[in-house]
């Protein structure tokens, strides 16, 4: 048995990761948000340090930045504010250690032996993994189709999941049958 795998920002890199490990398992892939090496080391270590010298706290505002688009980003949508506050609440070694496994995280030479098909999903403002860098993950992978979403950040099942589900049905309706 296999399964259509979704996974979005952190959730992609751990997508293809499980097909790495298990091609077998995986029928269909939405990588969504990712790519196949997010940032560098440096940046990474820098954002952990972060954390640890002035708190979790110092990085919402700049992280929400990379996340939302400044027209989503208002403070009377509940939407953002719930994005915001889970954010925040995170424990700090959770996300410290989020960070150092996308640090350390490398699909470049894996994406290329992917042998399913696979959407790769950009939002156009998308301050994380901007659309050349989904792109870059997409032109690795042989059956690949690339979509971005227009007026969306790093999140487009919150931002735009209108656009975002409609982008995902048409590529699950062009799935073999299973």
């Amino acid at each position: 048995k296999s399964a259509i795998i979704w996974g979005l920002s952190v959730g992609g890199l751990i997508a293809q990761g499980l097909y790495a490990r298990r091609p077998d398992l995986v029928r269909a892939l939405v990588l969504s948000n990712t790519a196949h090496k997010i940032g560098t080391a440096e940046m990474w270590n820098a954002r952990i340090d972060k954390i640890a010298a002035d708190g979790l706290v110092s990085l919402v505002d700049p992280v929400m930045e990379r996340w939302f688009t400044p027209a989503f980003r208002q403070p009377d949508n509940a939407t953002y504010a719930g994005a915001r506050n889970m954010l925040s609440q995170q424990p700090e070694a959770g996300y410290s250690g989020t960070c150092a496994a996308i640090r350390d995280a490398d699909f470049t030479e894996a994406a290329g032996r992917i042998a399913v098909l696979t959407l790769c999903v950009a939002g156009d403002q998308d301050g994380s993994t901007p659309p050349e860098l989904v792109q870059s993950l997409a032109d690795l992978i042989p059956a690949s189709r690339f979509v971005t979403i227009a007026g969306c950040g790093h999140i487009p099942c919150l931002e735009q999941p209108l656009t975002y589900a409609q982008a995902a049905c048409i590529f699950l309706n062009t799935l073999p049958e299973h």
